[in-house]
């Protein structure tokens, strides 16, 4: 069985294909960060015009990257959602429309399962069940995996997800758009101690998330600040381990309440170099082990929705001839996959 993985819920658009038995054969995607960093952030209208003018042209490099024919395709994968709804649109009606076309069945894929599998595509995949940090600019999740489709949140944003807060902080101190690896890379030349940020909802029970009251907090610092160079690589480092130290605190709760001892870490947020320093230095303190995707599959990619349509495929799950496109959808309503 090989599968064609079509990902476009957001600002990229990504496709790929997946073997049965030979993994996975290629991949390209096309990223429109030039296209919005004039803007600050995603421009959806823009957004979804790229889409259409990129995505059959990538589906065509990658079948001529791996020299697989139409032909050999058995079923196609696409980003249902969640996502920007315009986006997703370009993929599912693109994705549905190949399928009926070459006779084969197509199958609507949760966006962040495709993350929260990402890692098995690695050669040393985490066992189920496992303990997931989903982290990107639109989620910040905790997840506990028993299964594909069998999921439990235990852990929500109530505000803003990690990665818009990344973004947002970012602009506030005038650096470039993406803002969270920009961020990142400034926090590298800041000063420990010299500002403490709070840690949001770690005093209280609880597993859920809030950043938007430490995207105040940056601003309302740097407004009070100089305004120096110094001060913005200090007010990013203080910033970057408040968000970290904040998500180590959550995992280690749901370490000791599942008692779960792989976690894995998925999201564009997740190849933060910190974020993954801390969390396996806490996994190794509790005797476990924790799992990334490769850094260009911490992102959105077709690879992850390949991988993930070629597993319900197999398990017998398909489309109608309808086109699914969900903005906002629950991973707790996605069905179990039985291997």
């Amino acid at each position: 069985m090989i599968v064609l993985g079509i990902e476009t819920s957001c600002d990229e658009t990504a496709v790929a294909l997946y073997a049965a038995d030979r993994g996975l054969l290629g991949h390209a995607l096309y990223s429109q960060i030039d296209l919005h960093a004039r803007y600050g952030g995603v421009v959806p209208e823009l957004a979804s015009r790229d889409h259409v003018r990129k995505l059959l042209p990538l589906v065509q490099q990658v079948f001529d990257n791996t020299g697989i024919t139409k032909n050999e395709v058995s079923g196609v994968a696409y980003t249902s959602g969640p996502g920007l709804v315009g986006a997703l649109l370009v993929g599912a009606t693109t994705g549905r429309s190949l399928a009926w076309a070459w006779g084969v069945p197509a199958v609507a894929i949760h966006h962040m399962e495709g993350h929260l599998l990402a890692p098995m595509l690695e050669p040393n995949p985490p066992d189920f069940p496992f303990l997931a940090l989903l982290v990107s600019g639109g989620h910040t999740l905790l997840v506990e995996v028993e299964g594909i489709g069998s999921y439990r949140v235990l852990g929500d944003s109530i505000d803003d997800a990690v990665g818009e807060a990344f973004d947002k902080t970012a602009t506030l101190l005038g650096l470039s758009y993406p803002g969270g690896p920009a961020l990142a890379a400034l926090a590298r030349q800041g000063t420990a101690g010299r500002f403490r940020f709070p840690r949001p909802m770690t005093d209280r029970p609880g597993l859920d998330f809030s950043f938007s009251g430490l995207k105040t907090f940056a601003l309302n610092t740097w407004r009070e600040s100089s305004r120096s160079g110094q001060d913005r690589a200090d007010i990013a480092y203080a910033f970057e381990e408040a968000v970290v130290d904040t998500m180590v605190i959550k995992c280690r709760r749901a370490v000791a309440l599942t008692g779960l001892q792989t976690l894995v870490i998925a999201g564009g947020v997740g190849a933060n170099q910190r974020l993954r320093e801390r969390l396996g230095e806490l996994m190794d303190a509790e005797g476990g082990r924790v799992c990334y995707p490769r850094p260009e599959f911490c992102t959105d990619n077709g690879a992850m929705i390949a991988y993930a349509g070629y597993q319900r495929l197999q398990s017998g799950q398909y489309e109608s001839l309808s086109i699914k496109a969900m903005p906002r959808w629950s991973l707790e309503e996605l069905p179990a996959v039985k291997l």
